[in-house]
């Protein structure tokens, strides 16, 4: 509009058709105004006809297409809900009933305290030497991961092996796992839920596996195991304990394997944390 043009008023329906559109407004809810800021009156339910021996308290007749035989059905299948203090206790109570790697194993493929289970295809554990002593833990399955029930086994993990060939490392004498025995969907991060669920069963495994050096890789797994705060390119690279109960182990934080195949300009400092995690090694003889 130019200054000698003047508007109409009131403006016509054409023009506040235009003024809607042009503001986005594409779908006429009602033709009435709603007061959204006041409840709606409760809708009225439609009666449901009970029969008089169930409204006597017998127990309803076994049709197959009969609704209340449905609907008690459906109430049985759906799990009740656990809530994180509970799934913990239960993961802690599972963990420490364990003597061996493969009743922990056994114990973790059984719990159903962590939701991702659900929807996972499978349960992701660990591979490489259980007897190694240099132990790896990341921090959930991917989908190559999920598909194969091995972690660490697609790109990212491919990257990671070439890695620990390039200091004389391999399956025969590293063993590797997460802080997540399921994959989250769309690999997304872990729920803090997520992690307190399954923590218990990694610091057990830690702790079976009895390793000489621990090696974090990611924010989730170094903030959950050696309860730092920071973020991982600032710990990276700098030797920690990690600390349960009778057992410190010297820890070493490193990026992410997958953060490295979105940022190759940092694989430089990755390659500066895998030799000083070569000659700590060195340094224990193992």
């Amino acid at each position: 509009m130019n200054a000698t043009e003047t508007p109409d008023f009131p403006p016509s329906l054409l023009d506040i058709a235009l003024f809607y559109a042009e503001a986005g407004v594409d779908e006429a809810i009602g033709e009435q105004p709603v007061d959204r800021t006041v409840a709606p009156p409760p809708k009225p339910q439609p009666a449901v006809a009970v029969p008089a021996a169930v409204a006597a308290g017998a127990p309803p007749p076994a049709s197959p297409g009969s609704g209340v035989q449905a609907a008690l059905a459906s109430r049985a299948a759906q799990p009740a809900s656990v809530s994180a203090q509970q799934a913990e206790t239960a993961a802690t109570q599972a963990a420490r009933a364990c003597n061996t790697i493969a009743e922990l194993e056994a114990a973790i493929r059984a719990f159903d305290g962590c939701a991702l289970k659900a929807t996972a295809t499978n349960t992701v554990i660990a591979r490489g030497n259980p007897q190694a002593k240099l132990m790896i833990v990341g921090e959930a399955p991917g989908r190559d991961e999920d598909a194969q029930g091995l972690p660490f086994v697609g790109e990212s993990g491919q990257l990671l092996d070439k890695m620990l060939k390039a200091i004389g490392r391999d399956e025969s004498n590293v063993y590797i796992s997460n802080l997540l025995f399921w994959r989250p969907p769309g690999n997304r991060d872990p729920s803090a839920e997520e992690i307190v669920a399954c923590r218990p069963f990694i610091e057990r495994l830690i702790e079976l596996v009895n390793p000489k050096v621990l090696v974090c890789t990611g924010k989730f797994s170094t903030g959950t195991l050696l309860g730092t705060t920071q973020g991982i390119t600032r710990v990276r690279g700098r030797w920690h304990d990690y600390k349960r109960g009778d057992i410190a182990v010297p820890a070493m934080p490193m990026l992410h394997p997958a953060y490295l195949l979105r940022q190759p300009g940092v694989k430089r400092e990755a390659w500066r944390d895998m030799l000083e995690l070569a000659a700590r090694l060195d340094e224990l003889g193992v």
